[in-house]
Parts: C-alpha cells; structure tokens; sequence
C-alpha cells in the first residue's frame, strides 16, 4: 500500500493504489486549501488551481498530468507563473492526482517569483 508524507503537516497515511490525491489529503484532515479557497473552491473537477501541491519525492509514483490540468496550470495565471519557476515540473492539482507509490507532498506551495529560470 503506497505511503504519502504531507511534510507541511508532519503526516504520513497509507492510501489505496490509484488513489485520488485531494480525497486521501482530505480524509487525513490534511488542509489544502487557503484563505477563501477553503469554502470557494471547485470541489476537485480541476477547475480553480487552488489545491495545487508540490510533489517533492516520488514524481514517478503519481500519474502525469493530464490534458485537463495541463490546460488548465497554463490558462490560470498564479499557476501558469508558477510553471516559470524551477518547481514547474513538481506542481500539481491535488485533485488530478492518482498516487501509484510512495510520495512526499509539500501542500500549499510558495511560489518563488524571483528563481532563475523565471527571468532567465
């Protein structure tokens, strides 16, 4: 049974194969979402960016992104900035998330606007 480590939280759970990333975090009482976006999100259709997560050990051990949220991380501005950043190829929507394997997730990630590849 894969492993995922919230390290923000301190909390590890074992989830079922395939497992919907934004329903296990949930179930653990593990909080994605911040400020507004606790009650005005999209309920986990991939709609709002705002359970964007940084997968910080294990990318191989998540299904890769989808047409839906490729789409959507360049149409959302705070995400599309995000994807300049040298994390681009860790952030993903919670919600569009199956886990396959082990993992680490950092929730709530902070978005370095300055990093080299942004500018460069």
């Amino acid at each position: 049974m894969p492993q995922v480590k919230f390290l923000n939280e301190k909390v590890t759970v074992d989830v079922p194969e395939g497992a919907n990333l934004r329903k296990e975090a949930r179930k653990a009482g593990v909080q994605l979402y911040w400020g507004p976006h606790k009650y005005l999100n999209c309920r986990g259709n991939g709609m709002c960016g705002s359970c964007n997560v940084e997968i910080t050990k294990g990318d191989d051990n998540v299904n890769k992104p989808g047409i839906w949220e490729r789409l959507w991380t360049s149409l959302h501005p705070a995400l599309f900035l995000a994807k300049r950043t040298e994390m681009h190829n860790h952030l993903r929507l919670a919600c569009q998330t199956k886990v396959k394997g082990d993992c680490e997730v950092k929730t709530q990630p902070d978005v370095n606007l300055h990093g080299e590849k942004f500018w460069g």
